[in-house]
């Protein structure tokens, strides 16, 4: 079964933004590196998956469950199948989302094959009814259904083949505690740094066969807001800048003048993200602005501005989430070009 996204979101629109995009999939199956020596970046959680799949490998037992968790963006469906290539088997895949009932997830656990991996995206949107399904076939590789009603009905437990199950979320404080001690392994995704999205986005540019100067890596590395997935994205739309205004050669005026053209900052900031922070500014002189006015102000809606823009904002040091709400900081104001009162500012922030 295959992960459908969703294109309804208006931040799917944006160049940056780390969630995969339809016309992403393709692209990002072409890039995909297929062990874990290919892959770059997270080496705690490399080490730790060797260590665990050659002990399983030497035991001759599936690996044990897994749960991925980080931003979007980082490479958790990537692991997924390095661990399913790595283990010798397949990987079915699915997402929290699209188990609309259980019966949809005892068909896919009953057609597994012994050992393989079960992908499931964005675990933690499961439904109550679907994880009770999921407690008895991760622990004891069983499922219970019930047959008939009242006071007739009655249990029945099919066994299912032995299989690992790799869960992956963005928000692993929102899996319910039963769900999230069934894994025995749980590894966090941190963001890249930026000379491992350089080494990402020189592989990518030779597998497309793309000329690429190393000067134009750092300029894309640099704009992709340390995560992969923007970074791949932003390659492929340089390569088709440079392919029609450069003969195909991306350099680092190149690589400056595309994203300068697709509204992306030396920062990796787009019009939104510059919209918002001048929306604080000029209007609430800096702030703090409630996050209902703030989505008025923008015309944004208040879980896109939370779970979208602002994190990327926050770690930039640009904005502060305080009790009295949003405030954007001196680091905002001088990167925009607009000014800022360092006193209104200080006393806005800790208040």
């Amino acid at each position: 079964m295959a992960i459908k996204k969703s294109n309804s979101s208006p931040k799917l629109t944006r160049p940056i933004t780390p969630e995969v995009k339809d016309a992403d999939l393709v692209f990002e199956n072409k890039l995909r590196p297929t062990s874990l020596q290919e892959y770059i970046g997270q080496g705690e959680v490399k080490k730790n998956l060797e260590i665990f799949m050659q002990a399983a490998k030497g035991r001759g037992e599936p690996l044990e469950h897994i749960l991925l968790y980080g931003p979007p963006g980082l490479g958790k469906t990537t692991l997924s199948y390095i661990i399913a290539k790595e283990m010798g088997t397949s990987l079915r895949l699915t997402s929290g989302p699209l188990l609309d009932k259980a019966g949809d997830l005892a068909s896919i656990l009953t057609n597994l094959k012994e050992g393989e991996v079960l992908f499931i995206d964005e675990i933690h949107r499961l439904k109550t009814n679907i994880e009770e399904v999921l407690y008895s076939a991760l622990e004891d590789f069983a499922l219970d259904i019930i047959l008939g009603k009242g006071p007739s009905a009655r249990t029945v437990r099919l066994e299912i083949p032995k299989f690992t199950l790799v869960g992956a979320t963005t928000k692993a404080s929102l899996l319910s505690a039963p769900l999230r001690d069934r894994f025995g392994s749980i590894l966090k995704l941190s963001f890249y740094t930026e000379d491992e999205l350089g080494q990402i986005i020189t592989r990518s540019a030779r597998i497309l066969n793309t000329p690429i100067e190393p000067d134009a890596v750092i300029v894309i590395a640099q704009r992709a807001r340390r995560t992969p997935r923007i970074a791949n994205r932003l390659l492929r739309r340089v390569r088709d800048y440079a392919q029609v205004k450069h003969e195909g050669q991306i350099t680092k005026h190149i690589a400056e003048v595309a994203l300068k053209a697709f509204g992306v900052d030396p920062l990796g900031l787009d019009q939104t993200d510059r919209d918002l922070l001048t929306t604080l500014i000029e209007k609430f002189a800096g702030g703090p602005v409630g996050l209902k006015t703030l989505s008025a102000a923008t015309n944004e809606d208040e879980g896109t501005i939370e779970d979208v823009y602002e994190p990327y904002l926050i770690q930039l040091g640009f904005l502060e989430r305080t009790s009295r709400g949003r405030v954007a900081t001196l680091r905002a104001a001088e990167h925009l070009g607009l000014n800022l009162n360092s006193d209104s500012a200080q006393k806005n922030i800790f208040e």
